[in-house]
């Protein structure tokens, strides 16, 4: 009874949270409630035993992604007028493709339902273990059967960490490139030159 309760509240919150994240016309709120959405989302994944994947929703989705878009979003200077006028401008395209998405789910549905569709039948080779947890089992499988293509991911993303660093740092013929740091001109700043003590008037505020 608590399972199927705790199922739908967070189906519901769900459902409500991804509704609010693309009618929000704030998109600072449309963040939060994109976070909302991930929590939820781990909650149905903890439901059906796959606490793997509810920890990556929590870690990396709300913790990286998420908290990554809002800061963006917090940083930019956004003008609003010209978002909505933006949005309004690629509504008609917007609308096509949901609609092309939904005549494809409602063919393909209807397939499987006719018939036509054959899913692939597990053979038993990656059948889990029984006696380990969910985490141990996907860390069993991606050790053995994807090793290989588990070590070439995690060598592509190196690649492109470099690239991103390689390209932030690189010379520039207008002057220093970025992060450049002059570590003696650091160590020759006196104090004095760092701060400036002013006396504004009441109103007046201070001059830049």
């Amino acid at each position: 009874m608590i399972q199927i309760f705790a199922f739908y509240l967070f189906a519901v919150l769900l459902i409500a949270a991804g509704t609010l994240t693309i009618m929000s016309r704030n998109p600072v709120h449309s963040v939060l409630w994109l976070i909302v959405s991930f929590f939820n989302a781990a909650g149905l994944m903890v439901l059906v035993g796959a606490e793997f994947i509810a920890m990556l929703l929590v870690i990396v989705y709300v913790g990286a992604v998420a908290v990554l878009f809002l800061f963006v979003v917090m940083m930019l200077n956004i003008d609003f007028a010209e978002l909505r006028a933006g949005f309004m401008k690629n509504f008609p395209l917007g609308i096509a493709i949901a609609l092309v998405l939904l005549a494809e789910l409602i063919l393909g549905i209807g397939a499987y339902g006719a018939g036509v569709l054959e899913l692939g039948t597990p053979d038993g080779s990656a059948a889990p273990m029984t006696d380990k947890s969910n985490i141990e089992n996907i860390g069993a499988l991606l050790y053995t059967d994807y090793l290989f293509l588990f070590e070439a991911a995690g060598l592509i993303l190196l690649v492109a960490m470099i690239g991103a660093i390689v390209l932030t740092h690189r010379e520039r013929a207008s002057g220093p490139h970025r992060g450049h740091q002059d570590i003696g001109k650091q160590n020759r700043r006196r104090p004095e030159d760092a701060t400036i003590n002013t006396r504004p008037e009441v109103g007046k505020g201070v001059k830049l």
